[in-house]
């Protein structure tokens, strides 16, 4: 009975430090990241410990097998227990130390991060401050402009828009250009069979015979009358017929001058061969770009029919809409600078016209600025926005106001210094929508960041610059 008892009492003991084993197991799976290397430690006893009960349980079956021995194996167990407690805790009083070392260390890098300069100079290379898109410029004088805002439209120079007709009537036998083909003056654009045309250089040809045959007439009479052979009214009527005939000459001649026959054609028109007195040439009247195109081959053209469209857009209109309110403000030779976006480039020009009548609709008035556009990057059609300067102050310093920032609640420029940029206070005066004049703060020849700035106070704020070390 008493030696039930026993073994009942060793199975239990066995069952208890088996669960306590599993227990140690799991804390070691749910510790926290920040107690990795102390419970790693614990781990290691743990397996020792798992060794000891081990030998443990070789034990309580010796127990079983030899009675006799049963208190002997029953204490060397305990006395192992004992020595492997000694041991861990001097172990666990090891890693106090080591973390505690650890903890310092850390604390003292901490110490030394927070020793870094804060608060001065601010030190970067020339390939940081190209990185970093920070451009300096100097302080100096400068104009403040006020502008006005208006909206416009980019549309044709209508002083340099041709549209080109045929002045005969007839059908189309060649067409040589087309929609968007640059042209160069005199160029034949198309070429036209005319019946009328063949009408008009016949009636010039039979009137200069005419002419010729008068002139001889009139040069007979003109001697018989003087030998007294004729009479008077024969000489008068050999006189009016030359006269008519150089006026009926001189007719059928404008007429073929009107079709754009110059007078070296007129003169050759004799020797030529009939073939060509049908063919009308249609050229181009000045150099430009053929925007639109109203013929096609075989096609009957009236002589009012608009056959071609050519723009010279080497220069553009730019047409703005002035509101009521800021009539009184423009005017004409007025700075004006044309803003596209888009990626294309502003241009500038000056206030050319301004209307005296607003639409009824719009009640608006038109200004008109004349642009160069010697690329043609300013379309007809585009949308811009015009800034008028509408009055002009000078002033000390003027900076733009991407170099403005606040640190401290206080407006400061950063300015360059042998030390590096630092962060300079200002007091600020007129300013427009790009510039502000600067009154006190700056002196003429100063350095100063004019654009990237806040990339500077970021480093300000917080001293350091990406690996928290100033450069």
């Amino acid at each position: 009975m008493n030696m039930n008892r026993k073994r009942f009492t060793l199975i239990a003991l066995g069952v208890i430090v088996t669960f306590a084993m599993a227990g140690g197991l799991l804390s070691v799976k749910s510790v926290s990241p920040g107690m990795a290397f102390a419970q790693e430690k614990e781990h290691g006893d743990h397996i020792q410990d798992q060794h000891k009960d081990q030998g443990h349980n070789e034990d309580i079956e010796e127990l079983f097998n030899d009675e006799e021995t049963q208190g002997h194996e029953h204490e060397e167990p305990s006395h192992d227990e004992h020595a492997d407690h000694n041991e861990r805790a001097e172990h666990d009083e090891h890693d106090t130390h080591d973390e505690q070392a650890e903890h310092d260390e850390h604390d003292g890098h901490d110490d030394e991060d927070d020793g870094h300069e804060e608060g001065g100079p601010i030190r970067l290379s020339s390939d940081e401050l190209s990185e970093f898109g920070i451009v300096l410029a100097k302080a100096n004088a400068a104009e403040l402009e006020q502008y006005v805002d208006l909206p416009g439209e980019i549309v044709l120079n209508a002083d340099q828009v041709a549209h080109v007709v045929p002045r005969v009537s007839g059908i189309i036998r060649q067409v040589n250009k087309k929609q968007g083909d640059q042209v160069r003056k005199g160029q034949v654009m198309a070429v036209i069979e005319s019946r009328d045309l063949a009408d008009s250089k016949a009636e010039y040809l039979a009137a200069r015979e005419r002419y010729e045959l008068a002139q001889l007439n009139f040069a007979r009479e003109e001697r018989l009358w003087q030998k007294k052979i004729t009479s008077e009214q024969e000489y008068l009527d050999a006189r009016q017929a030359q006269v008519e005939a150089r006026i009926a000459l001189r007719s059928a001649e404008q007429k073929l001058h009107a079709l754009g026959f110059s007078d070296d054609y007129l003169k050759g028109l004799p020797e030529q061969p009939d073939v060509t007195y049908t063919r009308y040439e249609i050229r181009v009247p000045f150099s430009g770009v053929v925007i639109q195109k109203h013929i096609t081959l075989g096609e009957v053209l009236e002589e009012n029919a608009e056959a071609f469209v050519i723009a010279d857009l080497s220069t553009v209109w730019t047409d703005l809409q002035i509101y009521q309110k800021d009539l009184a403000a423009i005017r004409k030779g007025q700075n004006v600078t044309i803003q596209i976006g888009h990626g294309v480039s502003d241009a500038r020009g000056a206030v050319d016209f301004v209307g005296p009548l607003l639409g009824e609709e719009t009640r608006t008035a038109l200004a008109r600025v004349v642009l160069k556009n010697p690329d043609g990057h300013y379309r007809p059609g585009m949308f811009v926005t015009a800034r008028v300067a509408v009055a002009t102050t000078q002033v000390d310093i003027a900076v733009p106001k991407s170099a403005l920032q606040t640190v401290d609640g206080r407006t400061v420029v950063f300015v360059k210094t042998p030390d590096g940029f630092e962060p300079r206070p200002v007091e600020i005066g007129q300013q427009n929508t790009v510039n502000v004049e600067v009154v006190s703060g700056l002196k003429p020849g100063d350095l100063y960041v004019s654009k990237g700035a806040f990339t500077l106070k970021a480093q300000l704020s917080k001293g350091s610059f990406g690996d928290g070390h100033n450069h």
